[in-house]
């Protein structure tokens, strides 16, 4: 097989709401759905296949069985699958945190560090996120003000819109606010160090633990440049490569292409329904869809009305 469908790991953060659920087409039997993972190898939730032959099966056992030449060329320097993409919907406030690069990370959890991005699918008129320090603080106020829970007071509010695009590298204090949904493409990572959490209690009746030692190891502390272009990508880094399709069903209502040897591609459908045909294999899409096409599996077309996050791996930039 060359196109798999996949069916998501399920989070039920106590931020989350039903979005998901009601919009998305998620086949998830709770009262809230945070986080799907949609695009995952990670053992914290692992995506599965969702039809055909392999039904049922992990992304990752099937990789394994396959082997690493499915990835691409440009995966090989990578020791493990290298990225996990979320959908998230935010009915309440993240708390605040901070991921670290791959040297601390590793030396500290046994596992990759944090880089991503974020795509804003849909906001409240009202929504912001935070995204960096409005100045520099030292590491003494950072930490004065965690104790005292001022930190908000310093930290840069960013009101967001449909189709805004973040980029979040390692080091950078970051929170999505409510009233956001968004799809997320990271590092293959689940270290979060948390610092703020508004007070909040979790299904335990206790407080969830902060991570400020760590926090302060890692968090760059000064206001963060955005607008960097990774024209003609929405975002491009050395972990990953993500463009946007949009088919409007009547003037563009295809799109075709080659999957070479160099990446896998991802599909992840936020909008419309439509029609995949890659090789011999064909299949239909719809709003939610997370589909995972093999590095070279040749000729592709997209066809419908869709709005879709098309994820690859890039070659190794120069330091």
């Amino acid at each position: 097989m060359a196109l798999l469908k996949l069916s998501p790991s399920y989070k039920s953060y106590l931020w989350g709401g039903r979005r998901l659920i009601e919009e998305y087409n998620k086949n998830y039997s709770g009262k809230i759905l945070a986080e799907s993972w949609e695009l995952s190898c990670h053992p914290d939730g692992p995506s599965v296949i969702a039809e055909g032959r392999y039904a049922g099966m992990m992304l990752s056992q099937y990789i394994e069985q396959k082997g690493k030449k499915i990835l691409g060329v440009n995966c090989r320097r990578f020791q493990e699958f290298p990225i996990l993409i979320k959908l998230i919907d935010a009915r309440e406030n993240l708390s605040v945190q901070v991921h670290p690069d791959n040297q601390y990370a590793l030396a500290h959890e046994g596992q990759y560090g944090k880089t991503e991005m974020w795509y804003v699918i849909d906001s409240e008129e009202s929504a912001y996120l935070y995204y960096g320090f409005k100045k520099k603080i030292s590491k003494e106020e950072f930490l004065k003000r965690i104790k005292e829970e001022t930190l908000l007071e310093v930290l840069h509010a960013v009101p967001v819109q449909k189709g805004d695009v973040l980029f979040i590298e390692a080091g950078t204090i970051h929170a999505i606010g409510k009233g956001i949904l968004l799809a997320e493409i990271q590092q293959n990572s689940n270290v979060t160090y948390r610092v703020y959490d508004y007070g909040r209690v979790g299904p335990d009746g206790k407080k969830r633990d902060l991570h400020i030692e760590k926090a302060l190891d890692v968090t760059e502390r000064i206001p963060v440049v955005r607008g960097k272009s990774s024209c003609p990508h929405i975002a491009s880094c050395n972990y990953f490569t993500v463009d946007k399709l949009n088919l409007d069903g009547t003037i563009m209502n295809e799109m075709s292409g080659v999957i070479g040897e160099e990446s896998f591609m991802s599909l992840l459908f936020l909008e419309g329904e439509g029609e995949i045909v890659c090789g011999q294999e064909r299949t239909t899409y719809r709003k939610g869809d997370s589909f995972f096409l093999e590095a070279g599996s040749g000729s592709y077309m997209i066809s419908g009305r869709c709005e879709a996050l098309v994820t690859t791996i890039g070659e190794k930039r120069s330091l």
